[in-house]
């Protein structure tokens, strides 16, 4: 009797350690899959980023878009479009001067050439320069939306607001508070004062 319960005991322990062994050789052939996955994710999202990005249209009036960033990022959800990093773009109006554009990130739609700039947003027209944070531009819609933050300046004055509106074709420009009890605060060069 003695002997069968040491023999039991036997095949319980090396069964045990049988369990044991399949066990820990799983587990690190799932956390090697594990490894492996990330590795194959990293390499796959890696491989979405562009260097020096350059996009141009041609609209069917002859205005010209370019874009340029140092990096962009294809969004995996929408593949039209594109995430960027330190933007400069170029809008060449057929009856009008250039317009310059420069933020640190932006959001480009190649379909419609639609873009959303943000943070440090910079734009020219001959002698006046709007800084803000926020701007969404469309050909299509011929429209610039600039908001957050908005600083206007040209020669004479230095204007404060929460969204200017600017049509490209027309130069018709909608500049306002969202709240009302709020008064676009407009400042004169020359004289330092509010007018």
């Amino acid at each position: 009797m003695r002997k069968k319960k040491i023999f039991v005991f036997f095949v319980l322990f090396f069964f045990v350690i049988i369990l044991l062994i399949f066990h820990f050789s799983s587990s690190n052939n799932k956390d090697l899959n594990i490894v492996d996955q990330k590795i194959i994710e990293e390499n796959i999202y890696s491989s979405n980023i562009i260097d020096d990005v350059k996009y141009s249209s041609t609209d069917s009036k002859g205005n010209e878009y370019i874009i340029n960033a140092s990096t962009g990022e294809i969004d995996y959800s929408n593949s039209n479009v594109v995430y960027l990093t330190n933007v400069t773009a170029i809008i060449k109006l057929t009856n009008s001067n250039e317009i310059t554009i420069t933020s640190k990130f932006g959001k480009y739609n190649i379909n419609n050439f639609d873009t959303i700039f943000t943070k440090n947003v910079i734009v020219r027209y001959l002698e006046n320069e709007i800084t803000s944070e926020y701007m969404d531009f469309s050909l299509n819609r011929n429209s610039m939306i600039i908001s957050k933050n908005v600083i206007y300046t040209n020669l004479e004055n230095i204007l404060k607001s929460d969204v200017v509106e600017i049509n490209i074709e027309t130069k018709d420009t909608k500049i306002y508070r969202y709240d009302n009890k709020h008064k676009v605060n407009i400042k004169s060069k020359e004289n330092n004062g509010n007018n």
